[in-house]
């Protein structure tokens, strides 16, 4: 129900964008965002967005990353730029249909996750 793409291998420094596409089957989504899972370690919440576009970042990616969402393509992007070998990992969108904030979000649907190979 939801598809992200956009990942791939890139260098360190330099820029990319993920895109995530929810299914018109999910109504209603409030909260959406982007969580992250490195080998061997545990999955992190990257990047959170309110419908009205209030964001929240995890520490480590602040003013690098920018999380935005069309609501009316019920989307959801995370631009990030300054890549560095430690944003290697796989990346997961996902979506809250609660009306739970974006510091309570809870997904309740998840994408696929793609891949993103950060090398130094």
């Amino acid at each position: 129900q939801l598809q992200a793409c956009g990942g791939g291998l890139v260098q360190a420094g330099v820029s990319l964008t993920l895109s995530c596409a929810a299914s018109g089957t999910i109504s209603r989504i409030n909260v959406m965002g982007w969580f992250r899972q490195a080998p061997g370690k545990q999955r992190e919440l990257v990047a959170v967005i309110s419908r009205g576009g209030t964001t929240n970042y995890l520490d480590s990616v602040k003013g690098r990353f920018t999380i935005s969402r069309d609501n009316a393509k019920n989307m959801v992007f995370l631009q990030m730029n300054s890549l560095k070998p430690e944003d290697t990992a796989v990346y997961y969108c996902n979506a809250d249909v609660s009306g739970r904030s974006i510091y309570s979000y809870t997904p309740a649907y998840w994408g696929q996750g793609t891949l993103v190979t950060v090398s130094s």
